[in-house]
């Protein structure tokens, strides 16, 4: 939990340095270093886990992973903790980060329609000027944004599924009285699961040629398999 959620924010990170301040990111090119920072942070954060959490029998034969919390507020603490660093700081990085992307992007728009309306205007006084202002202005490639808006597509999938899953933890965490066998309070903590089924179509969709591949070669394989049972 902790690793997905810390690569997530460094990947919005590199976009955010890629497309806000490309130079500054062109020069300082560390990437396995962070990466390697991202899973010793989450493997020092998922380390009191070891400790809380054993397996326990739950029923006759039956054994299930338990957590022992400090009575009255360890559970609190715990979920509270975990709300906090994989949720609700991560969530608000993300805002930052696309905010500021958001924010460059629109005025690229805007710098790109004022070079047009230059370039289709009849060279008069200051004409020359204006152009080479708006011309002199790095523009954003097409690629970058594209990879922006991917990864902006893999942020919103992981808040949809883990949004509920952190509300329902927290009630359940906080109130006695919180409906925690009823199935819409079930089917909402089991939905982070469908996050990281997400993230491989989302790949695919926007690299394109990947989805394409993967058709061509299932329906190959259904070709042959029909070939050999008629054989």
């Amino acid at each position: 939990m902790f690793a997905s959620t810390y690569l997530l924010v460094l990947m919005s990170i590199d976009r955010c340095f890629a497309i806000c301040q490309p130079l500054r990111s062109l020069q300082r090119r560390k990437d396995h270093v962070y990466v390697v920072a991202s899973w010793i942070q989450s493997l020092l954060f998922s380390l009191p886990q070891v400790y809380i959490f054993s397996l326990r029998e739950v029923g006759s034969g039956v054994y299930d992973c338990w957590g022992d919390f400090v009575q009255p507020w360890g559970a609190k603490a715990y979920v509270t903790w975990i709300s906090l660093t994989i949720y609700i700081i991560p969530v608000a990085i993300l805002s930052v980060c696309y905010g500021l992307i958001s924010f460059k992007i629109w005025q690229n728009i805007k710098l790109k329609t004022r070079r047009d309306q230059c370039i289709s205007l009849t060279p008069g006084p200051g004409h020359c000027t204006a152009l080479s202002c708006v011309s002199s202005v790095k523009l954003i490639s097409r690629a970058k944004i594209r990879t922006a808006k991917m990864t902006f597509v893999i942020v919103l999938a992981y808040v949809i599924c883990w949004t509920p899953f952190f509300i329902v933890q927290m009630w359940s965490a906080w109130d006695p009285m919180a409906p925690r066998e009823e199935m819409a309070f079930i089917i909402a903590m089991l939905l982070a699961s469908l996050n990281s089924c997400c993230n491989p179509w989302i790949y695919m969709f926007f690299a394109g040629h990947l989805f394409r591949d993967l058709l061509h070669r299932c329906l190959t394989m259904s070709h042959c398999g029909c070939g050999e049972q008629q054989q």
